[in-house]
């Protein structure tokens, strides 16, 4: 064998090395989202849909309460959530609660909407849950998922989640949790300003 051969022989075996490590490490590449129940970020193979519908499924119903059109209304303790359209009619959204000792009630405002948000745990959670990180940019792998209502100047919000199976739970720290398929329809029906009450 001549110094030709030999050295792109040993060129041929360093790329294959390369590729099949290359391979390996997208084979065993993983991402991360925030499971509130075990308070851990758990792996997910790239590729499966971390999404999907609520098992509350969204339907229209008759309305016949005390608020006026353009409202939310949080029921916790049904764990729905109602838009009010006006004309005798709501729009019922599944969604997820503050567990025990998270919950609230109170009236405010849309103060803000954003799509894919980014996220700034508070310090309290922070100091609850020390692994969190300081902010995480807006994606699929971010638990406010695809939308967000931000509530007045509260730390609270209606936002998206990638944890469907939550949806009926009381799971978060305040937040209400919705799909984030049903969060974005939400986020098509309201503008800043729209009213929120919050039940208990």
């Amino acid at each position: 064998m001549n110094r030709l051969t030999v050295f792109l022989t040993a060129i041929g075996f360093g790329l294959v090395s390369i590729l099949a490590s290359a391979t390996a490490a997208t084979a065993g590449a993983t991402n991360r989202i925030y499971d509130a129940n075990s308070k851990t970020w758990v792996e997910y193979t790239p590729g499966r849909r971390y999404g999907g519908k609520s098992p509350v499924k969204r339907k229209t119903v008759d309305y016949d309460g005390p608020y006026k059109a353009n409202t939310i209304i949080v029921d916790t303790e049904e764990r729905r959530l109602y838009y009010v359209m006006g004309d005798g009619k709501a729009l019922k959204y599944g969604i997820g609660v503050g567990r025990e000792g998270f919950q609230w009630s109170g009236s405010n405002r849309i103060s803000r909407k954003a799509e894919w948000p980014g996220w700034t745990p508070p310090p309290a959670m922070r100091k609850r849950q020390p692994g969190l990180p300081t902010y995480m940019e807006g994606g699929i792998d971010n638990p406010l998922g695809a939308r967000a209502l931000y509530i007045g100047s509260t730390i609270y919000r209606i936002h998206g989640s990638n944890e469907p199976w939550t949806i009926g739970q009381a799971v978060s720290s305040g937040c209400i949790r919705m799909t984030n398929d049903d969060v974005s329809h939400l986020y098509n029906q309201v503008k800043v300003g729209t009213r929120v009450v919050v039940l208990r």
